[in-house]
């Protein structure tokens, strides 16, 4: 599910601020780059976004300022180096004069700021800063589940009301295939010089055949029962989204089914009509906590 966190930390020594990106995914995947002095600091975030997010790809980007005086240290080997770079440069092209002070300060990570350990006050800051920033992430997901819901609702409705239809529909399937075989007999018999009569008990043993391998009244009953267990997870608060997933295979093995099952035109068209639907729920599912 899509959302946007922010949260801010600060105190007399550091300011620290978290901000985190959401976009669909089936799985938790967390992108979080930390500089090396904060390196230590990725698991606990991660560990602290793990515990309240289950899907989704996550983006977070944490900054800092330190209030504090900041002690820089020499990088001493590679001054140590420039300088003999320097002087083997003098000896062996004869120059004179002498390396500025001003040149050497300017090399790339010649002053690095001096690495301190991180303080149990900065740590336990960065935690609240993401927690503010997960509780400000959940609001605005929230706001977009309560619309997920009722488009999941309105797809599951869609559904229901195709259902009768093809209950009514499968009721007569039996009278279908009579009707058909028994014309196909006749006509066979009519083309040929045969006296041989119908057998009306042996047809009616064929017509309960067929009528028993294309019966959907299951996969009906089942497709209720989904539906009416789709509808109860959605009320629940946790892994959610992974159980919708798993019925809505449900829901399409059981369409296919009803399709398959018979060649009633109005069942296959309204069984169409209900994958359609239920490839719409898949997609929204994926966005789904």
């Amino acid at each position: 599910m899509t959302g946007f966190g922010r949260g801010f930390e600060a105190s007399e020594t550091f300011a620290v601020t978290v901000e985190l990106k959401t976009v669909n995914n089936r799985f938790l995947d967390v992108s979080l780059r930390l500089s090396g002095e904060l390196a230590a600091l990725e698991s606990t975030v991660k560990r602290q976004i793990g515990n309240r997010l289950s899907r989704g790809r996550i983006e977070v980007n944490l900054s800092y300022e330190r209030t504090t005086e900041i002690v820089y240290e020499l990088n001493r080997p590679m001054i140590t180096g420039y300088l003999a770079a320097m002087k083997q440069m003098q000896d062996e092209f004869s120059l004179s004069g002498e390396p500025d002070l001003n040149v050497v300060a300017r090399l790339p990570n010649v002053l690095l700021p001096k690495k301190d350990d991180l303080s149990e006050e900065f740590i336990v800051g960065v935690e609240k800063a993401v927690n503010s920033a997960l509780d400000d992430l959940e609001k605005m997901r929230q706001n977009e589940g309560e619309m997920l819901r009722n488009e999941l609702n309105f797809r599951l409705t869609e559904i229901e009301n195709r259902l009768p239809v093809i209950e009514s529909e499968s009721a007569s399937v039996a009278e279908e295939y009579r009707v058909r075989l028994s014309k196909k007999i006749t006509d066979f018999l009519s083309k040929s010089d045969s006296q041989i009569e119908m057998d009306q008990g042996r047809l009616a043993q064929e017509v309960a055949y067929l009528a028993d391998r294309s019966d959907i009244s299951e996969e009906i009953q089942r497709l209720k029962s989904h539906i009416e267990q789709f509808r109860q997870i959605m009320t629940d608060e946790k892994d959610v989204g992974k159980r919708l997933d798993f019925l809505t295979q449900e829901l399409n093995r059981e369409a296919n089914t009803v399709a398959s099952k018979t060649n009633n035109l109005i069942v296959k068209e309204n069984a169409l009509a209900i994958k359609s639907e239920i490839e719409k729920i898949r997609e929204q599912v994926q966005n789904v906590e």
